[in-house]
């Protein structure tokens, strides 16, 4: 039953147990303290007044006389009386009493220790006599020439001692309830803030509890990073550490050493993202290395009592790798280019073999044969001057498809090669998003010019590199929204049903990647953007074994 109990339940009962024990300890030690206290302050008290009383020449004088109890009886008793002690016993150095509380114990031998009184010292000791157990001083009464001639005994009765300390027991009481009672307390207001946090939870199910996290961590393919108010990476697990290209960190280290954000190697948007604390849902951005989805939420305490806010231990981040996502949406795109061209091919073919049909028809066959053989031969020119130019496959189908979609849109795509791209030794990967997005900005961007319609592709590659201009008619770049251009989310134009600006921000990505350098300037004949782009040739022996 007990390990069912939360923690604060057992820290209150641990704690109202200890608190108890505390109590009837620091009581018992009191009151034996206070009753020490009372004996050694007796002791003191009837030191003072036996020596007092034999000092007292009436005691040494009635100590020579014939019958010292006829004078010594009333002076004892009426000192006894005003010093408040239970007797004063007056006595011969062998023992005869000649003082005594009670008329029939007079000429009785005293009961107790004198040897030490009879050697002139004076004692005290707790003995029992005629009145019982008490706390006495014998004192000698000398004479001028220092021999012992009578003692003098004065006591307090035990008894009489331990009714004083009784009159102690209630303050002693009083402590010690009070005691109790700010301990129990303590306990009380400790164990409901433990309760509030652990959320009633015992020590059992927090340990499972944290074992689960620990696999959680551990075997959930999304990133995960906690950061405290502070600023503090309290947490991340492996793959956030490989999303984000941080160290491994184990989530059993101290808190206390953690990093902070500004200390780490993250991508500007996504450490302006953290630090804001802010809620965001399904935000795109950019690293070097990839396309993240980054999901966060503030991580809140348990329930405060009413009119009490919740408390922020900080906030909690999701992180999504859509690499390849991203890489399936750009060959999903170059599919679309190609059927598109297709069917912009497809409609002109069609037209093309009206016209033919035609001028056969009106019996024009000579016509008909120069229009077939004129069109077949610039088709066919276009495909070699890309096919020998751009010797990679893909790329010579991704320019061809943008060119019959340019020329379905009334933009001229002019298209200069030189060398062989595919000798660069780049990945086909990166080209295709590199020239798929410049060309699509640019026809975009031609497509609404009020002029000309036209956009020049300029590619040159040697065993160096590859050289890669696109320029547009268009309306160009405003200066100020040069470095913007390149930000997840920016775009001059409305965003569609998928969204805008993305495209250059995975040209920039792509780039960067490749090591490459890229400038912007808006050209001063059409007035539209230039785009120029150079991406050196990879070390061959940092490539894999077949693509060196």
């Amino acid at each position: 039953m007990i390990h069912r109990w939360s923690i604060a339940r057992r820290l209150f009962v641990a704690n109202l147990l200890f608190v108890l024990a505390l109590t009837a300890v620091v009581g018992t030690a009191a009151f034996i303290d206070a009753r020490d206290r009372t004996y050694d302050e007796t002791g003191r008290r009837m030191a003072a007044l036996a020596v007092s009383v034999a000092d007292n020449p009436l005691v040494l004088q009635a100590a020579e006389s014939p019958d010292p109890s006829a004078r010594l009886q009333p002076y004892a008793l009426k000192v006894m009386g005003d010093a408040d002690a239970d007797f004063i016993t007056i006595m011969a150095p062998d023992r005869t009493r000649w003082t005594h509380p009670r008329n029939e114990e007079l000429g009785q031998p005293y009961i107790g220790s004198i040897s030490d009184a009879l050697e002139g010292r004076v004692f005290t000791e707790i003995t029992a006599g005629t009145l019982g157990p008490s706390v006495r001083t014998i004192a000698p009464v000398k004479d001028a020439g220092g021999s012992v001639k009578a003692l003098v005994a004065a006591g307090v009765t035990v008894r009489t001692i331990d009714v004083a300390v009784a009159g102690r027991i209630p303050a002693l009481l009083a402590i010690s309830g009070a005691l109790l009672a700010a301990g129990s307390l303590a306990s009380w207001l400790l164990g409901g803030y433990l309760r509030r946090v652990t959320r009633g939870w015992g020590p059992e199910q927090l340990a499972q509890l944290f074992a689960y996290y620990e696999s959680v961590l551990h075997s959930v393919r999304e990133g995960v990073i906690l950061i405290d108010p502070k600023g503090r990476v309290v947490m991340y697990n492996d793959q956030a550490a490989e999303l984000l290209g941080l160290e491994p960190r184990d989530s059993g280290d101290d808190p206390a050493n953690a990093p902070f954000l500004a200390d780490l190697p993250l991508a500007p948007s996504l450490k302006n993202l953290f630090e804001s604390g802010r809620t965001a849902h399904d935000e795109i951005h950019l690293t070097d290395s990839g396309v993240l989805v980054v999901n966060q939420g503030p991580a809140m305490g348990p329930d405060s009592p009413a009119g009490r806010q919740a408390a922020m231990f900080g906030t909690v981040a999701t992180i999504r790798d859509r690499t390849e996502i991203e890489s399936l949406g750009s060959e999903l795109e170059t599919m679309r280019t190609l059927s598109d061209a297709l069917r912009a091919q497809t409609h002109e073919h069609a037209n093309r073999l009206h016209t033919m049909v035609s001028l056969l028809e009106l019996g024009r066959t000579g016509e008909a044969l120069d229009f077939a053989t004129q069109d077949l031969e610039l088709s066919q020119q276009l495909t070699d001057d890309m096919v020998s130019s751009v010797q990679e496959p893909v790329l010579s189908a991704l320019v061809m498809g943008k060119a019959a979609e340019a020329h379905e849109r009334g933009v001229e795509l002019v298209v200069q090669a030189s060398g062989a791209a595919g000798a660069a030794g780049i990945a086909v990967q990166d080209l295709v998003t590199i020239l798929g997005n410049l060309l699509d900005n640019a026809i975009d961007a031609a497509t609404d010019a009020p002029g000309p319609r036209r956009v020049e592709l300029h590619v040159e590659s040697d065993g160096g590199g590859l050289d890669i201009t696109v320029q547009d008619s268009g309306k160009g770049i405003e200066p100020d929204a040069v470095d913007d251009i390149f930000r997840y989310g920016f775009s001059t134009k409305e965003a569609g049903p998928f969204g805008r600006g993305l495209g250059l921000a995975l040209v920039k990505q792509a780039v960067q990647r490749r090591a490459g350098t890229m400038t912007i300037t808006n050209s001063g004949g059409t007035g539209g953007a230039r785009f120029h782009i150079v991406l050196p040739a990879p070390d061959p022996h940092s490539l894999p074994e077949e693509q060196a």
